[in-house]
């Protein structure tokens, strides 16, 4: 790649470019929607918090299309997003990045075939209902609700994995949690 190459690019997935002007385009989208008076002036370093943001959910999408094609998944064969993500712990059990992600029903259908042998042993709802008695009304409902929380943890560690093989980012547009970028406010 040449210098004038990088300076144009955002990320790379697998080697194909994803250029600044997408993260550019996905922002301006956000700006002029309906919660555009609840963002980050840009510019700024929430503002550019939001653009790393951008981009790991663009380098997201492109990594799920790219496995989905590979594994000869459609988005036919898609779960309903709240089959997926019942409810705001979900959501939050899974990431903010995959959770947006899985609003694509090839996501989903990538989702339900990376998860499909996930499962939980009688042993862990007997355990988990003795912890907590009284939570769920039966087995069935405590088990699925074990089961969605395994699926959820498989599929964000197996994306994690994938990203990790198949990305590349730009200096400014690293991950906003990454503690190596300047804009990183997490702090203890």
């Amino acid at each position: 790649m040449t210098l004038v190459t990088l300076v144009t690019l955002a990320a790379t997935v697998a080697g194909e470019p994803v250029a600044v002007e997408e993260v550019d385009a996905r922002e301006a989208v956000l700006r002029a929607g309906p919660q555009t008076a609840a963002l980050p002036r840009p510019g700024t370093s929430e503002g550019r918090q939001l653009r790393r943001w951008l981009t790991q959910l663009l380098v997201t999408e492109r990594v799920i299309a790219r496995e989905a094609s590979a594994l000869g998944v459609t988005a036919s064969c898609a779960p309903g997003l709240e089959d997926v993500l019942p409810d705001l712990t979900a959501r939050l059990e899974i990431g903010s990045i995959a959770a947006s992600a899985l609003s694509d029903p090839l996501a989903r259908a990538l989702y339900a075939h990376v998860t499909a042998d996930v499962d939980i042993e009688d042993a862990a709802v007997a355990d988990y209902h003795l912890r907590n008695p009284g939570r769920f009304a039966s087995d069935a409902a405590l088990a699925a609700h074990l089961r969605g929380a395994a699926r959820r943890r498989a599929f964000r560690i197996w994306l994690e994995q994938r990203r990790a093989a198949l990305v590349w980012l730009a200096p400014g547009y690293e991950h906003p949690g990454d503690p190596r970028q300047p804009d990183n406010t997490h702090r203890h």
